[in-house]
């Protein structure tokens, strides 16, 4: 019986690409003018800061409990607003729903032209609209929920099984009654995680949108920066670290019975 003879991965084809992947890191240090010397160089200045930082002022989370929960607001809101608008995209963005070309290449348009562009800088142009406070923050998470949640689940769309789809045309079933017994039961968990998904993006997102008045715990962390008072900055950072390692885990054990 002849044995059959595995070819070998060539060693070159490695080797080109490790060497490739060298080239484009030093490259990017070269043009961004990073080097080992200055790291090294600010190490001290890490370690002034890290003991200004030592020990967090405890007392100050009373006064940061209030916006935090603001910060929890504008995340359950946005995620909310943005993953209701994602659906009539997603199921516009999905060529196994929508058969026309051109629909569902603008609705794909539309939701990667969102995508590009940061909360930060959303929550930046809302605000001289709406002025100071949490609604630029509510409407930059929404628009960025938007752009995850209705990619997302396009894709998952698109992965759906053809053949109850295919029952339901056969019967005569039109066209909303095919997206509802047919689409919807079939992604509606992946849905929810992506919708959780989000959400926890949203939550660490929020707590930085105060930076350019967004309300929420970003404001209480520009101040206390801009104050010097790096005591009550790692009481921020410590409060929002538990909150999201709470959310996370909940989110986590939700995600775990739906999938």
């Amino acid at each position: 019986m002849n044995s059959i003879k595995v070819k070998k991965p060539s060693k070159t084809k490695g080797i080109v690409t490790f060497l490739l992947i060298i080239v484009i890191i030093w490259a990017s240090a070269l043009n961004t003018d990073v080097s080992f010397q200055k790291l090294w160089d600010g190490l001290p200045n890490m370690g002034t800061l890290l003991n200004e930082m030592f020990p967090p002022d405890w007392s100050y989370f009373k006064s940061i409990t209030e916006p935090m929960l603001a910060t929890i607001r504008m995340a359950v809101l946005g995620t909310t607003f943005g993953g209701i608008v994602a659906i009539p995209v997603a199921l516009l963005s999905s060529s196994n729903v929508v058969r026309i070309p051109v629909v569902y290449q603008i609705a794909r348009f539309i939701m990667n032209l969102v995508r590009t562009i940061p909360e930060l800088l959303l929550a930046a142009l809302f605000v001289p609209i709406f002025g100071i406070g949490e609604i630029p923050g509510i409407l930059a998470i929404s628009v960025f929920s938007f752009g995850i949640i209705a990619k997302l689940f396009y894709e998952a769309i698109e992965t759906i099984d053809p053949g109850p789809l295919e029952a339901m045309t056969a019967v005569g079933a039109n066209k909303i009654q095919w997206i509802f017994f047919g689409v919807i039961p079939q992604v509606i968990a992946h849905y929810a995680s992506f919708f959780l998904y989000s959400f926890e993006i949203n939550i660490r997102a929020a707590a930085i949108l105060g930076y350019v008045g967004a309300g929420g715990i970003g404001l209480f962390l520009y101040n206390a920066l801009g104050f010097f008072q790096y005591d009550r900055v790692l009481s921020i950072i410590i409060y929002t670290f538990i909150v999201v390692v709470i959310v996370d885990a909940i989110s986590n054990k939700i995600r775990e019975k739906l999938l």
